[in-house]
């Protein structure tokens, strides 16, 4: 089938944007949408023209790497699923797509579809992992977890963190994604000798960055590959809460005057 593209090309962070017109040709059904930007990219370089810039990696929903916005939906059309994930047969011949970058001030342009997401990455330094150092791995059995709890814990694991929920979001917050690391590291007991820390500093941390605020809307859940709730998003709040009222240790190496 042949497609008509409307994809944004922007040669740098500070150089003015738009969308350009592209025709791609003989696209098979079964293809992802990644692999018809492939195609796309192919024909431009034989043309000595410069090839749409976007990200990619594992290209099985898994690494979180791919992200752009189709026809006004991060991800694309289909629930659940990641850009790479999206196939070409959810499109008929002739359509026309619009293809556009994550749009949020905390997510800078980079070149055309590539925005740079280090914001999420300092979100994560700033508290979302364990640093008790517990030495060797104990015996699975040694730590008792409810059964309800580790599942709950992994489904927030199970995010990718591909911004697809701050590009969703009209307020660009990137409430989900914090909350999915918190909850994760809340429920389970090894996250409990941190747990006010963490969710002060990371959620300190997503302000600091330029994220807006949550407006409750729900439009974070409706494009998250990895199907994250929001109720985690009401368990973060009320462990900021809970952390900002009851008293916390001292950072290691502080001492009262």
């Amino acid at each position: 089938m042949n497609l008509h593209l409307k994809v944004w090309r922007q040669a740098g962070p500070d150089t003015q944007g738009r969308l350009v017109d592209y025709e791609a040709q003989n696209i098979h059904t079964d293809m992802s949408f990644l692999e018809m930007l492939d195609v796309v990219n192919e024909d431009l370089i034989k043309k000595g023209e410069d090839p749409i810039a976007f990200d990619s990696d594992c290209r099985e929903g898994i690494c979180g790497t791919c992200g752009c916005v189709v026809n006004g939906v991060p991800h694309g059309p289909d629930r659940g699923t990641t850009v790479c994930q999206l196939h070409m047969r959810r499109f008929k011949d002739g359509d026309t797509i619009v293809i556009e970058p994550w749009r949020a001030r905390a997510f800078p342009i980079l070149k055309d579809l590539v925005v740079d997401r280090t914001a999420l990455d300092k979100i994560i330094s700033a508290g979302g992992y364990t640093s008790i150092n517990v030495g060797a791995a104990p015996d699975g059995n040694a730590i008792l977890v409810p059964k309800e709890a580790s599942d709950e814990a992994m489904n927030f694991a199970a995010c990718i963190g591909c911004g697809a929920c701050v590009a969703a979001c009209k307020n660009a917050s990137a409430a989900l994604f914090t909350s999915a690391k918190v909850s994760h590291l809340a429920l389970l007991p090894q996250g409990q000798v941190e747990r006010d820390l963490r969710v002060v500093a990371m959620v300190e941390t997503m302000d600091a960055a330029g994220f807006g605020a949550c407006s409750n809307e729900g439009e974070c859940e409706a494009v998250c590959p990895k199907g994250i709730k929001i109720e985690g998003i009401a368990r973060m709040n009320r462990e900021y809460l809970r952390a900002s009222v009851v008293p916390r240790p001292m950072p290691q190496g502080a001492f009262a005057g």
